[in-house]
């Protein structure tokens, strides 16, 4: 019932169990001892120190029966028959066996708890029908309803407890997809505010090329309008900073502060797996595979590197369907490393004229004397593969 609980919980139960088992078998033995001590059975043998050790043979393994439940039955069943057998208190130790069917029916399979029932039976009618007067029948059908309550409350804790352990479960698998729907929801709120910062900067960068354009014509013809297109150009220039930086701050913010360290810091391969995860938490599909030894790079090919998987992911994204699936290899060998991202999505369509993600992607790669292809798959899909010199 605790499975969902911190491990610290989990040992502190198992503990408290182990106590309660304990204090229970301890309970039994002082109880049935000190029962055949005060009311002796007529017509019995009395108590004595061997009728004390099959005492404790079968109630002391009582404390293990969580751990083992088959062999404490039959050790504690065993005992049992001894005892009457040898002619002792014929009402005694007939708890312990019981208390062992009901623990294999409490957590094992029912059909296990039936078959363990059937020496408990047996070891009840026996001790019955030693009493003057009671037949065997009569205590065959006694055994029967007191071995059947047994096992059915036994089973009844089984299946609460497993009940309870499957909502448990249910319950930590509904909040992990909460979570998951969450950072899905903030992965694409954060694409949208990207575009939008494309938008107004594109928009304010437009403005200051006109205004730019439109001064150095008037300069020297009409300072005065020279004057009032510069101070559009410094109005607008702030704005698109402020609007930068105020994008860009929400764009840094981390719900669950695990990822901020994407952000905090410059990013190389080694952050590669939190880049995928949230990917996928944005709902891609990817597989990564890091072939040979990695190791330290110099910090610009390794932010090069990094950048040209989060492109190529970015565009898969945007471009390959939501049932792409995507594999990433990143491959050091000796004298380069190498970069490939596949997907089996719809392929990303050619860069617009105004667009700069692959054109991105190629710039960095020959700055650090590398080379990248970009481009669909015969079979379908898309791929970019990097290479770079070490």
């Amino acid at each position: 019932m605790l499975n969902g609980a911190p491990p610290a919980i989990q040992r502190l139960s198992k503990i408290n169990a182990t106590i309660a088992d304990t204090a229970l078998a301890l309970f039994l033995i002082v109880t049935s001892w000190l029962w055949a001590l005060a009311e002796p059975d007529q017509g019995r043998l009395p108590a004595d120190p061997p009728s004390l050790a099959l005492i404790l043979l079968v109630n002391a393994p009582l404390a293990a029966r969580r751990r083992v439940p088959y062999l404490v039955l039959v050790v504690s069943v065993s005992g049992a028959v001894v005892y009457h057998l040898l002619g002792y208190h014929r009402g005694l130790n007939s708890m312990g066996p019981l208390l062992a069917l009901y623990t294999v029916a409490a957590h094992r399979p029912l059909r296990a708890a039936f078959a363990c029932s059937v020496p408990v039976i047996a070891e009840w009618t026996h001790a019955s029908s030693l009493a003057p007067g009671v037949a065997v029948w009569s205590a065959l059908g006694q055994a029967l309803v007191v071995a059947g309550c047994a096992v059915s409350i036994g089973a009844s804790v089984r299946l609460l407890d497993t009940r309870t352990r499957q909502l448990a479960e249910l319950a930590d698998r509904l909040h992990q997809e909460q979570e998951a729907a969450a950072h899905r929801a903030v992965t694409l709120e954060r694409m949208q505010i990207a575009r939008e910062l494309h938008d107004v900067v594109a928009h304010h960068m437009s403005v200051i090329s006109v205004q730019a354009g439109l001064g150095r014509y008037v300069a020297f013809s009409e300072p005065e309008t020279a004057r009032q297109t510069l101070d559009v150009i410094a109005r607008t220039s702030s704005a698109a900073l402020t609007e930068m930086r105020r994008l860009l701050s929400i764009l840094r913010v981390e719900p669950a502060g695990e990822d901020e360290e994407l952000y905090t810091t410059t990013p190389g391969l080694e952050r590669l797996p939190a880049l995928v995860e949230r990917m996928r938490l944005a709902g891609l599909s990817i597989d990564m595979t890091v072939e040979g030894t990695a190791r330290p790079l110099p910090p610009g090919l390794d932010l090069c590197a990094f950048r040209i998987v989060q492109e190529a992911l970015t565009n898969v994204l945007k471009h390959a369907g939501d049932d792409a699936r995507v594999r990433i290899v990143v491959t050091y060998d000796p004298d380069d490393l190498a970069l490939r991202i596949t997907d089996d999505g719809h392929g990303t369509p050619a860069a617009a004229p105004g667009g700069h993600g692959l054109l991105g992607m190629a710039e960095r790669v020959r700055l650090y004397h590398g080379t990248i292809t970009a481009g669909p798959l015969p079979q379908g899909g898309y791929e970019v593969a990097a290479s770079f010199p070490l």
